[in-house]
């Protein structure tokens, strides 16, 4: 490959980066895929070889983040059960959800009526689906009720802290450390 030049999965990243800066500055709807393509320095045509609509872009920013989501389960199958590995999910799990996910979920609040529209009922049961394993694997069984809520509550607590941190005068710096402080309290509480 030539210097310079991007590898195809580089690019959709790119495309996937762009594009949501512009549905969220713009909004979805006065987003064209030219703008997009401008925003890039790239041809309308090679936008177009990696993905023929917005939608279609949309679209794979959820299943980027699916995928993600699949690599964690995953890694957490592999890892001992105990304190360390727990911390160490949440971690990342921060770090699945800061950057383009902090991003994406700008998009997602800016323009709720297109994810509903375009994340299907099947997305949303992935999503679920992979969250619901990774709380098996996590927690393991014999916890309580209350230590099986706290380990919810600290994974889940990573995107209620990216919601709320909506319109929010802070870095994207300052909300990641406000989440994993959020997140490793609700883990081990006696750290308060």
């Amino acid at each position: 490959m030539a210097a310079g030049q991007r590898r195809g999965g580089d690019t959709k990243a790119e495309i996937r980066r762009v594009a949501i800066e512009l549905f969220t500055e713009r909004g979805y709807e006065a987003t064209s895929l030219r703008e997009i393509a401008e925003r890039l320095g790239i041809t309308k045509a090679a936008l177009y070889y990696h993905y023929s609509s917005k939608e279609n872009i949309v679209l794979s920013i959820f299943q980027a983040h699916l995928d993600a989501l699949d690599g964690l389960v995953a890694w957490a199958r592999e890892q001992p059960p105990g304190p360390e590995t727990l911390a160490q999910a949440v971690d990342r799990m921060i770090d699945l959800g800061v950057g383009s996910g902090m991003s994406a979920m700008k998009f997602a609040m800016a323009n709720q009526h297109v994810v509903r529209e375009l994340h299907d009922h099947k997305g949303r049961e992935n999503a679920f689906g992979k969250m619901t394993e990774l709380f098996d694997i996590l927690i393991g069984p014999g916890a309580s009720v209350e230590e099986t809520l706290r380990i919810r509550s600290a994974l889940l607590s990573v995107n209620m802290v990216l919601m709320a941190a909506r319109d929010l005068n802070a870095s994207e710096a300052e909300i990641t450390k406000a989440a994993r402080a959020i997140a490793h309290t609700l883990i081990n509480p006696e750290n308060l």
